[in-house]
């Protein structure tokens, strides 16, 4: 049987470990770069939010967070709005690492479709996020029911 999630979590780690082998140097590997997209993207996302738009567990996240503070890589300050909240922004270490972690993405991007016609790619880039959107419809429905 063929399973759409074989080969979508097959492509997942095989992009992290490509990453991570790209950016070793650095002293990130690919799942911080994944939160460092997104914190440079959405500066002063919350970390409940952050949870949510990347759909890994609130614990795990704070982890992640906690190591890349260390490092010097982003800071977290509490909301003004909520003292529960906080708020979590890009370092300039990190801001100064976004065009190489932009590039790296682009890369993947072409080299992973490099054998693709080019109506393919069109095809491919028109499915994926219809499928996204419905894993995403999924996934939260089943967090609300339970």
């Amino acid at each position: 049987m063929n399973s759409i999630m074989k080969y979508i979590s097959r492509i997942h780690r095989c992009f992290r470990q490509w990453q991570s082998d790209k950016m070793n140097d650095q002293g990130i590997n690919g799942v911080q770069q994944n939160y460092l997209f997104h914190i440079a993207h959405q500066p002063g996302i919350s970390q409940e939010q952050l949870s949510d738009h990347i759909m890994v567990n609130k614990s795990n996240v704070a982890r992640q967070l906690s190591t890349l503070e260390n490092e010097g890589w982003i800071t977290r300050q509490t909301s003004s709005q909520d003292r529960r909240v906080y708020e979590v922004y890009p370092t300039e270490k990190t801001l100064n690492m976004m065009p190489e972690i932009l590039n790296l993405m682009k890369q993947w991007n072409a080299l992973v479709t490099e054998d693709l016609t080019e109506e393919e790619k069109e095809l491919l880039f028109q499915l994926m996020p219809k499928i996204t959107k419905k894993a995403r419809q999924l996934a939260e429905s089943e967090r609300d029911h339970a």
